[in-house]
């Protein structure tokens, strides 16, 4: 699968491998075989969970539940092992460089789409997906050029930020 249809399908569901808002983090032991660094809190009362450029979220209870989750592509332009990595553990190929607009034309070809709100957020636009609880930073800054980082029209992160709801 390449990098463009899997974050066009999260757009789309809220779902990354079958996982999202209130999994498990055994649920997603079993859906994310790569490796990754965990940092729980002061207070043990908080995780995040980072595979390079991909980071979930939880929260302590009885056991840790998934409250989100980022995809922070903008790291992809920098260090390409990240996406070698996750090519090989994971089976998504991602580009370098995620264009918003291949991004979009993606989406559009995907029955359901969810509808997008845009919003400015200082040098970038925000896409939300009310729908799927999922949102995309787009580098707005014309004087941004592609290279070591993200230019202008680039995905810089895609987050998933819903409140908890029924799996």
């Amino acid at each position: 699968m390449t990098g463009i249809e899997f974050l066009a399908s999260f757009l789309r569901t809220g779902r990354l491998h079958g996982i999202g808002i209130g999994s498990t983090l055994g649920e997603v032991d079993r859906a994310v075989r790569h490796r990754f660094v965990d940092v729980v809190d002061e207070d043990g009362r908080s995780l995040r969970r980072d595979y390079g450029f991909v980071e979930f979220y939880f929260n302590a209870g009885n056991e840790w539940v998934m409250s989100g989750g980022s995809i922070e592509l903008h790291r992809l332009a920098s260090g390409r092992y990240r996406a070698k990595e996750w090519a090989r553990t994971m089976e998504i190929a991602f580009p370098r460089h995620v264009a918003w607009q291949d991004l979009r034309d993606e989406l559009a070809r995907i029955p359901g789409a969810p509808e997008l709100t845009v919003g400015d957020q200082g040098g970038f636009l925000e896409y939300r997906a009310s729908a799927s609880g999922v949102s995309v930073l787009v580098v707005d800054d014309e004087e941004e050029e592609r290279g070591c980082h993200a230019g202008h029209g680039d995905v810089w992160s895609v987050s998933l930020w819903a409140s908890v709801r029924a799996r």
